[in-house]
């Protein structure tokens, strides 16, 4: 007697299934919600917001600083005369302006 050995179909059907599946998890483990490149793409931006952070904080160390210098404590006299001179516009009397 001879014996085929061709495959039976459960046993195809099995491995077409299961090769199906891994191929489905990779595709989601690689581009999916919770992926590799979602991952990069999250790091990415929690970099870029880590430096308008870091930006902001700087300008926010700047604006108290420049704000204790004008407190009614601690007065910087060319603090204020510099910013008398750009929000109001004043001169001195002795002062020439060329625009």
């Amino acid at each position: 007697m001879s014996r085929s050995h061709r495959p039976s179909l459960g046993a195809v059907l099995f491995f077409a299934v299961a090769f199906a599946l891994g191929v489905y998890f990779t595709f989601a483990a690689v581009q999916g919600d919770f992926g590799l490149f979602r991952r990069v793409e999250i790091a990415a931006e929690r970099d870029a917001l880590s430096r308008d952070l870091a930006r902001l904080e700087d300008e926010i160390a700047e604006m108290e600083n420049l704000t204790r210098r004008l407190s009614d404590t601690y007065l910087d006299l060319d603090l204020l005369d510099q910013q008398a001179r750009s929000v109001l516009g004043l001169l001195r009397a002795d002062e020439i302006v060329i625009r």
